[in-house]
C-alpha cells in the first residue's frame, strides 16, 4: 500500500477565508505559524501557502464559543482570540485586529449558519458572510444522511465529505464525467444498496472506459474498497487519496464548483430600431432603505369639541341643581365647577316656564332667598310676587 498523505488542496471543500494563524494548544510547546484554510465547518491548516497537503485539521461541529484575548503580544498589531472547543482550548493570533474580527465571522458563520451582526465589520465583508452561509447550507444538503444498521447502529459517515462526492446514479455518473472531462475522471457516488459508496472513474483507450468500484462499511468502524485484495480505509477521503496515489495521479478527482457574475447586467431592448443589447447596471445607486416603522398613537379630542361636551355636563349639572334648590330652598348649592373645564364665564340655563295648574303652589317671599338670587333663580316667581304686591297696594287704596 502506497504511503498514506494528507488530503490533498484539490479534494478539500471550498474555502471560505484563509490566511496565516499562529496556533498552539495544550500539546503544543510553542506556537506554530500556519497558512489556515476554512473548508466547510473545518480549519486544514498547512506549512506553508504554497503546500498541497495539509498536515493537521480542527473540526468546527464541537465548537462552544470564541472570545478575544487582551494579552498583549510582542507583535503590538498582532490580536489574540481563544477558540474554546468541547475537549480542549486552543490558543489563535492573528496578524491584526480585522482578520480576527473575520475569521470570528467565518467560523461563526459556517457553525451556526447565520451571520454574526455583532462583530465590527464592513458591508462588503457581511455580504461574504451571507454567502458563505448560503454556500455552506447548500453543501449540507449535498451530504447524505448516515445510515444505521441493526448489526452496529453506532457507524456514521464523517461531517466532511470529499468534495468529489456528487449525489448521482451509475449512469449519470458516466454522463456527467463524459462531460466534464477536463475537470476530472474520478467521483463518489451513493452505491446502489443505499448504506455503500460507490466510485466511477473514466478513462481514455480508443473511447471512454468506465469502471466502478464498491466501497463498503466496515462493522467496526472505516470503510473498504472491494476489489480482489480488499483495502481498508479509516475514512472516505482516504479512499480517494489512496485511489489518486496508486495510480500515479492519473485519476483526478471531479470537483466542480459553481461559477457567479461579478457584475450586474441586464438586457435592454432600443424603441427605435427593437435591437437588444446587454448593459451594465450602474453601481453607485444606493440600495433603497426600509421606511421607519409609525409610531401608534391614541387619538386625543378635539378642543373644541372637549370644551362643547364639558360645556353640556356643566349645563346638566345646573338644571339638577336648580330641581334641588327649588324643592328645598332653605339650602342654596352652587353649582361646581370642573377643574378640566376652561376658566370662562358660563351663564346657567333659563329654565322653561311651566304651566300653573291648581295643585301648584305659588312660593311665599319669606320661603325665597334675597330679591337678587330670587330674579337670578326663578323669573316667574318673582312675576308673580310682583302681581301679589300691586293687587294688595290696590286693595289698600279702594278702602
Amino acid at each position: 500500500m502506497a504511503k498514506r498523505t494528507g488530503r490533498q488542496r484539490s479534494q478539500l471543500p471550498h474555502c471560505y477565508y484563509e490566511g496565516f494563524l499562529e496556533k498552539r494548544s495544550f500539546k503544543d510547546k510553542k506556537s506554530r505559524k500556519l497558512w489556515t484554510c476554512l473548508c466547510g465547518n473545518t480549519l486544514f491548516f498547512f506549512n506553508e501557502k504554497r503546500d498541497t497537503s495539509y498536515i493537521e485539521k480542527l473540526d468546527l461541529s464541537d465548537l462552544i464559543s470564541i472570545t478575544d484575548d487582551g494579552s498583549v503580544d510582542r507583535n503590538l498589531d498582532a490580536a489574540r482570540m481563544n477558540v474554546q472547543m468541547k475537549d480542549e482550548n486552543i490558543k489563535f493570533t492573528a496578524p491584526n485586529a480585522e482578520a480576527r474580527e473575520l475569521w470570528k465571522g467565518f467560523i461563526h458563520s459556517v457553525t451556526e449558519l447565520s451571520v454574526p451582526f455583532s462583530l465590527n465589520l464592513l458591508p462588503g465583508q457581511i455580504h461574504m458572510l451571507k454567502e458563505t452561509v448560503e454556500k455552506e447550507k447548500e453543501r449540507k444538503k449535498k451530504i447524505p444522511p448516515p445510515a444505521v444498521t441493526s448489526s452496529n447502529p453506532y457507524i456514521t459517515v464523517q461531517a466532511d465529505m470529499p468534495a468529489c462526492f456528487h449525489s448521482v446514479s451509475r449512469l449519470e455518473a458516466e454522463l456527467l464525467l463524459e462531460r466534464e472531462a477536463k475537470r476530472g475522471n474520478l467521483l463518489l457516488r451513493p452505491g446502489s444498496s443505499g448504506s455503500s459508496f460507490a466510485v466511477t472513474t473514466r478513462q481514455d483507450l480508443n473511447g471512454s472506459i468506465f469502471k466502478h468500484y464498491r466501497v463498503t462499511r466496515k462493522h467496526e468502524g472505516g470503510f473498504t474498497i472491494d476489489v480482489d485484495d480488499p483495502v481498508p480505509c479509516a475514512t472516505l477521503h482516504d479512499v480517494i487519496n489512496y485511489l489518486v496515489e496508486t495510480t500515479d495521479r492519473v485519476l483526478i478527482p471531479l470537483i466542480l464548483e459553481e461559477a457567479y457574475e461579478k457584475n450586474i447586467s441586464f438586457i435592454r431592448s432600443d424603441n427605435e430600431n427593437g435591437e437588444k443589447s446587454v448593459q451594465d447596471a450602474p453601481s453607485y445607486l444606493i440600495p433603497p432603505s426600509l421606511p421607519p416603522k409609525l409610531a401608534l398613537r391614541s387619538p386625543t379630542p378635539e378642543p373644541a369639541l372637549e370644551a362643547v361636551v364639558e360645556e353640556s355636563l356643566y349645563l346638566n349639572d345646573m338644571l339638577e341643581e336648580t330641581e334641588q334648590e327649588k324643592e328645598d330652598s332653605s339650602v342654596v348649592l352652587l353649582p361646581q365647577t370642573d377643574k378640566r373645564a376652561p376658566k370662562k364665564a358660563i351663564m346657567p340655563p333659563i329654565p322653561v316656564p311651566r304651566k300653573l295648574t291648581s295643585s301648584t303652589s305659588i312660593p311665599s317671599s319669606a320661603s325665597l332667598p334675597n330679591t337678587k338670587m330670587r330674579a337670578h333663580l326663578d323669573p316667574l316667581g318673582q312675576t308673580i310676587s310682583e302681581l301679589k304686591m300691586k293687587l294688595e297696594k290696590q286693595a289698600r287704596c279702594l278702602e
